[in-house]
């Protein structure tokens, strides 16, 4: 898998506002792995194979914990990013990046914690959206947010130009807007042309339409996956909020000054097909095709439940075709109106790209995993499913959740950790290109419960045994889908997940974290694992 460790040739920044919790660390980290992307790269694995300190034998609560604590202004949805050699206060720095719920965002130096810069990026004179603000949503009691909805999705880093890329909202109470943000990842100053009011506009009759025509609503309109960086085209997804329509999926594609060139919507003469998948970005090929999993909504058009037209329910292979994308290929479960019927709906769980392989893993709430042959994946038949691979997990094992990856020595594995469901390692077989169940190591200890699912991330140090760690955070307690709930972040030797490494309640004291952060991955990188809350911090463990 490669990594982005190339220096930035990027300008001297002079703020050095600290904060109170540094941690003396005059020696220069040995490591500089880039995390640029929600889940480490565009296959959405989550895997950092350059990790060089951490390992299976000095991750464990004598040796390991918390060693600084950055905060923050609200919750983390977003995953924190990371790139090393960002030239910032007076040298050549790690630096993490975090953004809140309250639209504002954060440099700090990912070794000891001091901050280069933050900055607010509401719109003037607005504030940040309020789950009380989506007054259709789940009949007016909508909680799946508890507070702010700013930014949301995982920001994306493009090194070459040193940028960061993100989506703010706000609000007045009465008008809605998004803003695609272009910001110099030194010192937070936005670039030319930047920010763009997200808008759009496409060709339908679907719910919604005027004329013939959907516009893009700012309210109802959910940006909730990862962006996605891809030949130049940073691709933004937006799903709903608890289904409140009129929505659709929608695509919108934006050039390095964030001028728009691509508009895709997956249901313009039908209804939802919002794209969510527990916040897991798009996955994006080397040949530029772009894979995701539209969810409930409407199925083919004019009574041809093949259509490329409508493709809810559906995992998509997307190429870009002029100004708008092209299904290359697409699937759709054989009983894809149970699923839509009774909210079991595909495209729940983190789909992504099995590395160096054709293969695009995905699942549904159902608790069914499906891998698909990502350059012909199937298609529609009433009569079942004709994809490579079908893996019930099991009714109870509700799908939301960010699956990983990870390849050994001997084996490699995906692992999934549905709510109500055990922790899985299920070996991959390249000699048939299948999952093999029959093989598949489980952790039987209790796991997440209720509607969320864990999210989780793999380091190791390429294949070398004695490195693979899965790191897994969830919901300690409680349902976290409609309640903020108290965090567990666990550690796992990830070529036997029976044996669990560390935990951050084995001395809550000290490695505590606070509040889970739904659906945001940890971010492990040059010796540090990242971990987000709730709870207006993010805490940083490593060796002690």
């Amino acid at each position: 898998m490669v990594k982005r460790t190339l220096p930035l040739p990027l300008v001297l920044l002079l703020l050095t506002t600290c904060t109170e919790n540094l941690t003396d660390n005059t020696a220069p980290n040995p490591q500089s792995v880039a995390v640029l992307t929600q889940h480490n790269d565009n296959t959405r694995s989550g895997w950092n194979d350059n990790e060089t300190a951490l390992t299976t034998s000095n991750v464990n609560v004598q040796q390991f914990g918390a060693v600084f604590t950055l905060p923050v202004d609200d919750q983390v949805y977003a995953q924190p990013l990371v790139v090393g050699h960002v030239s910032v206060g007076g040298g050549s720095h790690n630096v993490v990046y975090i953004a809140t719920v309250n639209n504002t965002l954060y440099a700090y130096d990912g070794d000891n914690g001091k901050l280069y810069w933050q900055a607010s990026f509401t719109a003037p004179g607005m504030r940040p959206p309020r789950n009380t603000d989506m007054t259709g949503a789940c009949g007016g009691a909508y909680q799946d947010f508890s507070g702010n909805i700013g930014i949301v999705g995982t920001p994306v880093i493009d090194t070459a130009r040193g940028t960061m890329y993100f989506v703010a909202r706000s609000t007045t109470s009465s008008t809605f807007v998004q803003y695609l943000h272009a910001v110099n990842i030194v010192d937070g100053n936005e670039i030319a042309g930047s920010p763009a009011q997200i808008t759009a506009t496409y060709s339908g009759n679907g719910d919604g339409s005027v004329n013939g025509v959907i516009a893009f609503d700012a309210q109802r309109q959910n940006q909730r996956q990862g962006l996605t960086l891809l030949n130049g085209i940073v691709y933004v997804t937006f799903s709903s909020h608890c289904d409140w329509g009129p929505y659709h999926g929608w695509i919108l594609g934006y050039d390095a000054a964030t001028q728009q060139r691509v508009v895709y919507n997956a249901t313009p003469n039908g209804y939802a097909g919002g794209m969510w998948e527990s916040g897991t970005g798009m996955a994006a090929d080397a040949a530029g095709n772009l894979y995701v999993v539209a969810g409930n909504g409407t199925v083919g058009d004019s009574a041809d439940p093949t259509s490329p037209t409508n493709r809810a329910e559906s995992a998509l292979k997307l190429t870009p075709a002029g100004s708008t994308l092209r299904v290359a290929s697409y699937f759709t479960p054989y009983d894809y109106q149970y699923l839509n019927d009774n909210d079991l709906d595909y495209g729940s769980m983190g789909g992504f790209l099995i590395p160096n392989s054709g293969y695009y893993l995905s699942g549904a709430k159902d608790g069914t995993l499906y891998l698909l042959n990502k350059d012909a994946m199937g298609g529609y038949s009433p009569s079942g499913n004709q994809v490579q691979q079908v893996v019930a997990l099991g009714g109870s094992a509700n799908m939301h959740c960010q699956a990983a990856y990870y390849k050994g020595s001997a084996k490699e594995f995906i692992y999934t950790w549905s709510e109500n469901d055990p922790l899985r390692a299920i070996p991959f077989d390249r000699a048939s290109n299948l999952l093999d169940p029959t093989g598949q190591i489980a952790f039987s200890g209790a796991g997440p419960t209720g509607q969320s699912g864990a999210v989780l991330s793999v380091s190791s140090n390429g294949s070398k045994d004695g490195t693979g760690i899965l790191w897994a955070s969830y919901a300690f307690s409680g349902d976290a889908e409609h309640t903020v709930s108290p965090g567990v972040l666990r550690a796992f030797d990830a070529n036997d997940v029976t044996k669990e490494l560390w935990n951050n309640r084995q001395n809550v004291a000290r490695d505590g974290a606070g509040n889970y952060a739904k659906f945001s991955a940890p971010t492990i990188a040059n010796g540090h694992v990242y971990l987000p809350t709730f709870s207006s911090r993010v805490v940083v463990y490593g060796l002690r």
